[in-house]
């Protein structure tokens, strides 16, 4: 999947109604220019292709006071928030999610109940256990690397990655189940997006064509 769907329809719905320039803001608040494909063209693509999909309304703004051009606002539907729960869902369960989608499901998770979140982070260490034990069937790293050669590293590295996800986020899970954030259902959640004319520290100061639509 791509993290790029679930970050625009996460900030989308945050917001309400949302242009593409604020959408772009809110990624680049996140980070996510650094750690994802949310850069300015991308974004736009998705908002465009999204709405052709049904999962955003787009609406027409008039031009501003200022003079400048008509922007289009977005508004996720119906249809748009399944699709979000279900990559949301994907992105926190399965064992093998690119960095990218995992982030994208971390800094969207409070949109879920703390329960089930609970549930498919302990989903998410079972299949990386089974995933372990289906590679440790035929290659233990303890007994060298034998007859897979210096090819064997791979092994040594992905088996070292499942290793460190798991106490990952079975840390997480113990940090959760203690209390830790704000959960769907459970009072005001934490704004992660900024607010129409709140300035972005963390902004990149680069234009973009798409920056006035």
């Amino acid at each position: 999947m791509s993290a790029i769907r679930l970050l625009v329809l996460g900030a989308v719905r945050q917001h309400g109604r949302a242009h593409g320039y604020q959408v772009r803001n809110d990624l680049e608040y996140w980070g996510a220019h650094e750690w994802s494909n949310a850069k300015p063209g991308s974004i736009y693509h998705a908002l465009k292709q999204m709405a052709k999909q049904g999962l955003l309304l787009a609406h027409e703004t008039a031009p501003s006071t200022a003079g400048g051009p008509p922007r289009t606002e977005y508004e996720i539907t119906e249809a748009g928030t399944e699709e979000y729960l279900k990559l949301l869902r994907e992105s926190l369960t399965a064992y093998d999610q690119k960095r990218d989608v995992l982030s994208a499901g971390l800094g969207c998770m409070v949109d879920l109940g703390r329960e089930e979140v609970l549930g498919l982070l302990a989903e998410r260490v079972r299949t990386i256990g089974e995933w372990r034990k289906a590679i440790t069937e035929y290659y233990m790293p303890e007994e060298g690397p034998g007859q897979f050669g210096h090819i064997g590293e791979i092994m040594n590295f992905w088996l070292d990655s499942a290793d460190s996800g798991a106490r990952w986020t079975q840390g997480l899970i113990e940090r959760i189940r203690g209390g830790a954030y704000t959960f769907a259902g459970e009072g005001e959640p934490f704004i992660g997006v900024l607010v129409e004319g709140q300035e972005n520290p963390y902004a990149t100061g680069e234009r973009h064509p798409g920056d006035d639509r």
